[in-house]
């Protein structure tokens, strides 16, 4: 089948947009507001798109909590979303009412972070301290403003669970971080191939 993806009528259950572009990693995103208050929330349009420096991205629908206490404070935390800590992740994507806390809710533990005033998860194995660069906003090709706006910031602190490196390289599969697919699936990396690149 093939359809016109701008009018988006395909004839299925639901739109399969998000189920084809999968796995698409979470970014668990802790922040501030300027206030004090924590918030926590789960991104399934967020990776990483720079190594050096080190940039991650997510993106909101909205103007939500995390864009906006990224913006006001300039930072945020990427934990990862693992298999062990599923649940709490998806308490933690509820629409509580503001000033309710995603982290008591979750029973999940903020511990201080190094280089940014935001806590990161204690429970999870890997936690990134983002300092915020920019946000940009969407538009169609028609120039229409689009509900989402990506948020980009830098990574300046990485946190990993010693017991998870084994020979000087980390054991993604042991972590099990868990991927957003489409509709209400998910995926969990427990099993990993190697391929070396061609030379020229």
């Amino acid at each position: 089948m093939h359809y016109d993806a701008k009018t988006n009528v395909h004839g299925l259950k639901h739109d399969p947009f998000k189920t084809l572009v999968a796995p698409r990693p979470i970014g668990w995103i802790s922040t501030m507001s300027t206030d004090g208050r924590l918030n926590l929330a789960p991104y399934s349009f967020f990776n990483g798109v720079s190594d050096n420096p080190h940039i991650v991205m997510f993106a909101s629908q909205g103007p939500k909590d995390s864009q906006v206490n990224a913006e006001a404070t300039g930072e945020f935390v990427c934990n990862m979303a693992t298999w062990e800590l599923r649940d709490a992740m998806n308490v933690t994507s509820a629409p509580l009412e503001h000033g309710v806390s995603e982290f008591e809710t979750a029973g999940l533990t903020p511990v201080p972070s190094i280089d940014v005033k935001v806590p990161r998860v204690k429970e999870t194995p890997v936690a990134m301290e983002c300092k915020y660069l920019k946000t940009v906003d969407l538009f169609d090709v028609e120039g229409v403003k689009a509900r989402y706006a990506i948020v980009i910031g830098q990574v300046v602190r990485i946190h990993i669970d010693d017991a998870f490196i084994e020979g000087g390289m980390v054991d993604i599969a042991r972590i099990k971080p868990i991927a957003r697919l489409g509709y209400h699936d998910y995926a969990a990396v427990d099993e990993v191939f190697a391929m070396t690149r061609p030379t020229a």
